[in-house]
């Protein structure tokens, strides 16, 4: 019996673990060792680096990937319009991130690699059903903690009735053949209403893209086949890895949970639904549920009032969305020109 259960171990989950106060027994179920690696850029944006700042943490080294690059070039696909925008983004290492910020928990929050089959509660006590290398597990535990991504098990169980939007991220790894490695953020209706992405990342170079769950991997092959000539080799492919990913309409699809049951990072619906990062989120609201916790009695009551600068937020980003959205108001900002930098070739 444990007074809290940590559904995931990504970023959301390792950072409320390992601020939660020792005052608590505590558990947290690790699945990575059974998931395909998630697809993600693995682009540290300056709003996640500002929360590693709040909390006096340094980036190891071997986190890194080379190269660092300091601008992002845009297309719209239909307008044939390119751009670049300067940004300060960290290349990184994703999986060696999580486990990096995992190694940072205390030994006195138990550790189980396995994957969360069931949760349940009777007599106001949760039940996880766990499968581990060694075969299946029970943990009991009186508060349960979804960071468990977006398609999260706790969710689904307890929230059912909130439903969120969600996409098919799909990423697909190469043998970087670019003369000039680049970040690109591509706008393309051919293949969805979302966007695609591509990174270069030490030997390789990424493309990828979130798509509506109907005909995902049609719609990855459409967004890759309509940049083809726009300066993107795509050479031998080594792997290619897929999730949902959320992506909020609105504030009512958010959800940070009740009645003793938890929501933070994506779980909750905490994604911006322009850019979809959501490391920063799940830094802040891991932090926000330790800090709601380690003041003493109504954590939910304390939690729900502190996640109103992540709804907040949010909201900005969902304003923000028909700018990069609709095609006639992106096609007008891009071609504006503002804010956008002018790349001198060799």
């Amino acid at each position: 019996m444990y007074d809290v259960a940590i559904v995931g171990a990504g970023p959301a989950g390792a950072t409320f673990a390992r601020l939660l106060s020792e005052k608590y027994s505590a558990v947290i179920i690790d699945g990575s060792e059974a998931l395909c690696p998630k697809p993600c850029g693995g682009l540290l944006a300056p709003d996640a680096q500002k929360q590693l700042a709040r909390f006096g943490l340094s980036l190891p080294k071997d986190v890194l990937v080379s190269p660092q690059i300091f601008c992002v070039k845009t297309i719209d696909t239909e307008a044939k319009i390119v751009r670049h925008y300067q940004r300060s983004y960290i290349n990184m290492n994703r999986q060696k991130f999580d486990r990096w910020l995992l190694s940072l928990v205390p030994n006195r929050v138990k550790t189980v690699n396995g994957t969360a089959m069931e949760v349940s509660r009777e007599d106001g006590i949760f039940k996880i059903k766990v499968d581990t290398p060694n075969g299946s597990d029970v943990l009991y535990a009186k508060n349960l903690v979804g960071a468990d991504g977006a398609g999260s098990l706790v969710r689904k169980t307890f929230f059912k009735n909130i439903s969120i939007r969600s996409y098919v991220a799909v990423q697909q790894w190469f043998k970087e053949k670019h003369d000039d490695p680049f970040y690109s953020c591509v706008f393309d209706r051919q293949s969805g209403d979302c966007c695609s992405w591509s990174v270069s990342k030490d030997d390789y170079f990424i493309f990828g893209g979130a798509y509506e769950k109907d005909g995902s991997r049609k719609r990855f092959e459409t967004a890759k086949k309509d940049i083809s000539d726009m300066g993107f080799v795509f050479s031998e492919a080594v792997k290619i890895e897929a999730c949902l990913v959320n992506r909020p309409r609105s504030l009512k699809e958010l959800c940070v949970g009740v009645d003793n049951v938890y929501l933070i990072g994506e779980a909750a619906g905490f994604i911006s639904p322009s850019s979809l990062e959501g490391i920063s989120f799940a830094l802040i609201s891991g932090e926000m549920l330790a800090q709601s916790f380690n003041s003493g009695d109504n954590p939910g009551k304390r939690y729900k009032k502190l996640t109103k600068k992540i709804y907040l937020k949010i909201l900005g980003k969902i304003l923000k969305c028909p700018f990069m959205y609709n095609p006639l108001l992106r096609k007008a900002v891009m071609r504006s020109g503002i804010r956008s930098i002018k790349v001198i070739n060799k």
